[in-house]
C-alpha cells in the first residue's frame, strides 16, 4: 500500500525491516524446520546418538531465526558438505529457493562463526572441557560505530547537544540490550571510549572558538549531562547478564524437541 492509500504491485519483494518480511520467511522455511525436526527425532535419545557417532555417522540439528539458519553438525567436514548439498536440494525442490554462496559457509566451531550479530567460538580451558563463548561480532560493532559516526559528523553540528543525545540514546540502548547477554563487557567499554571521543570531537567542531575546559564547563554537567539534563547512554555502564545453559530440557520447548546434548564440531551457516 502506497502513502496515498492505493494498492500497487511490488515485483521487487517486501521492504527490508518490515514485519511482513520475517513472517513470509517463517511461512516459507517451515518446510525446512519439519525436515530437520523429523531427522532429529529419528535419532532417538542421547545414548543412541552417541552410538551413531561412534560408528562414524554424523548427527545434526538446525537452528533458524526468520531467514537466517544454522546447522550444527557433529561429524567431519565431508559429512557437513553432504548435509549442505542435501539442504540446497531440498530448498530447490520444495521451496524453489537457493542458498546464497556468499553467505553460506562451513566452519569449525573452534574457528568460530557469526550468527545474528554474534560471534560464537569454542575456547579451550586448561584442565576443563572447552566452552563456547558468544560475543558481539565485528560486523555488529562496526554497524553501531558507523551509526555513531554518522550522527557526529561535521554536517550535524546544527543540532544541539540535547538533540544529539536524543538521537544517539535509542540506538545505543537497543544495541547494548541485545548484546548484554554475552561476553560483551570489554566490547561495551571500547564502544564507550569511541562514543566519548566522537562526541568530544563533535563539540569541538560545533564550538571551534572555545577551549576544552570551556566546553566542559558550559555544556556538560558534573555527571556528563546536557544543559537540559539529558545524559548519554554509556555502554560501559550496562550490566552484562550471561545466559546459563540448562542440563534438562526447557519446559517451554515444543513437545518432543528436548535439548541438544551433543558437542557439534562443524557448523553450516
Amino acid at each position: 500500500m502506497s502513502e496515498l492509500g492505493t494498492v500497487t504491485a511490488t515485483p521487487s519483494g517486501t521492504p527490508q525491516g518490515t514485519i511482513l518480511s520475517p513472517v513470509l520467511a517463517n511461512v516459507a522455511l517451515s518446510v525446512l524446520d519439519r525436515h530437520f525436526e523429523t531427522t532429529w527425532r529419528a535419532y532417538g535419545a542421547a545414548p543412541r546418538r552417541v552410538r551413531l557417532r561412534a560408528k562414524g555417522q554424523a548427527t545434526f540439528r538446525c537452528i533458524r531465526y526468520a531467514d537466517d539458519f544454522l546447522i550444527l553438525v557433529a561429524g567431519t567436514r565431508d559429512q557437513a558438505e553432504a548435509i549442505k548439498k542435501q539442504t540446497a536440494e531440498l530448498m530447490a525442490e520444495q521451496m524453489r529457493l537457493t542458498l546464497s554462496p556468499e553467505k553460506t559457509a562451513i566452519t569449525h566451531v573452534d574457528d568460530g562463526f557469526d550468527f545474528l550479530g554474534w560471534r560464537v567460538k569454542r575456547m579451550p580451558r586448561p584442565g576443563r572441557a572447552p566452552v563456547a563463548i558468544t560475543f558481539p561480532s565485528d560486523r555488529a560493532l562496526g554497524d553501531i560505530k558507523h551509526r555513531i559516526k554518522t550522527l557526529t559528523k561535521s554536517n550535524m553540528v546544527n543540532l544541539s547537544l540535547d538533540e544529539l543525545i536524543r538521537a544517539l540514546n535509542p540506538k545505543l540502548r537497543g544495541w547494548t540490550n541485545y548484546h548484554r547477554h554475552g561476553a560483551a563487557k570489554r566490547c561495551f567499554g571500547c564502544l564507550s571510549y569511541y562514543l566519548w571521543w566522537r562526541v568530544i570531537r563533535w563539540l569541538r567542531k560545533k564550538y571551534p572558538h572555545l577551549t576544552w575546559k570551556q566546553i566542559k564547563r558550559r555544556y556538560w554537567g558534573r555527571d556528563w549531562t546536557s544543559p537540559e539534563g539529558r545524559r548519554l547512554h554509556w555502554p560501559a555502564e550496562v550490566p552484562v547478564s550471561r545466559y546459563r545453559g540448562r542440563r534438562n530440557p526447557s519446559p517451554w520447548a515444543a513437545p518432543g524437541t528436548g535439548q541438544a546434548t551433543t558437542r557439534p564440531e562443524t557448523a553450516v551457516a
